[in-house]
């Protein structure tokens, strides 16, 4: 992988928590991956949401706090892994590496949001305060709001790709997975579920739109940039949608089983909030069974891309025995 001089620092102990001790698939290997693409994500948003003055500056740190300072990156991440199956060069790595940055900051904001009395209600994230803790609730809604238009602002600027069609491309692929039909709409899902008993098949596609769509489409968007073929993006599509449904199993299992030091935000919420989770449904290890089958899918769907695709078949691995 390279990484262009403006995107060389070393990832902070933020950024690198969970991943020790992780002993999924070639650990080493993907750890320091993790950790450079995580650096390199860190640089690029750090560099597209610059710090000002001025009476907007306040909206802006609002941004900053809510985006910098640590997370897996794992959406970033994929950006960039799956991106370097197609080229790697300098010039690819400073797309990809916008591309991601874009990616974060919508993540960014639907944390953001997500956690406002209105809506889940929590005071911690990533072992801070919450953007409406650290500022105030008005603050933390217009950071979220510019943040989400600041991702597509960087999609469809010309730096991000040459090609208009490839922008295009991304700016539509990341609207479907946001919005009502993706994203917004599981969470929208996820809060009508409260103090009621959602099926199995409910959960999953609740999950499938709140969690799954951002990530799925993270690894779609790598192959967008790198102007894969149909059948290539489609096995790409697929394996982003097998790890985020085995990601958001995995955290299930994690609100209910880890602490609040270890997840870097209030444990046991789904439980106090009474909400239908795959643990809830399956139990514990029925969950982790369910995780480590998709994980398989998920790795199986790379068999066309061979040794490139090998920190990505870790991944699948990672997601479903992380610690946080």
């Amino acid at each position: 992988m390279t990484i262009t001089g403006a995107v060389q620092r070393t990832a902070s102990p933020v950024a690198s928590q969970g991943l020790e001790g992780n002993g999924a698939g070639d650990g080493v290997a993907l750890r320091a991956s993790l950790r450079d693409r995580a650096a390199a994500i860190e640089a690029a948003v750090d560099a597209l949401i610059p710090a000002m003055p001025g009476p907007e500056a306040r909206v802006v740190d609002a941004m900053r706090y809510a985006t910098l300072g640590g997370g897996k990156r794992l959406r970033g991440y994929l950006v960039a892994e799956v991106a370097a199956l197609f080229a790697e060069s300098a010039e690819a790595d400073a797309r990809a590496y916008r591309v991601s940055a874009s990616v974060e900051m919508l993540h960014a904001y639907s944390l953001v949001h997500d956690d406002l009395p209105a809506m889940d209600d929590d005071d911690l994230r990533r072992g801070q305060p919450s953007t409406h803790r650290k500022f105030d609730e008005a603050t933390a809604i217009l950071a979220g709001d510019a943040l989400q238009t600041r991702a597509f602002e960087i999609l469809a600027e010309t730096a991000t790709h040459s090609d208009a069609v490839v922008r295009t491309d991304l700016v539509l692929a990341l609207a479907r997975a946001s919005g009502a039909a993706g994203m917004v709409g599981g969470q929208m899902i996820d809060m009508e579920g409260e103090g009621r008993s959602l099926s199995l098949d409910e959960v999953r596609h609740l999950h499938a739109l709140k969690t799954g769509r951002l990530i799925q489409y993270s690894a779609e968007a790598g192959a967008i940039l790198g102007q894969a073929t149909a059948e290539q993006r489609e096995r790409l599509a697929a394996y982003g949608r097998d790890i985020g449904a085995a990601f958001q199993i995995a955290d299930d299992v994690l609100d209910a089983t880890a602490s609040a030091e270890e997840l870097g935000k209030t444990a046991g919420k789904d439980l106090a909030a009474e909400k239908s989770t795959f643990v809830a449904l399956l139990g514990v290890d029925g969950a982790r069974r369910e995780a480590e089958a998709l994980a398989l899918r998920a790795a199986e769907a790379l068999a066309p891309f061979g040794e490139k695709a090998e920190r990505l078949r870790d991944l699948a691995r990672y997601v479903v025995e992380r610690r946080s």
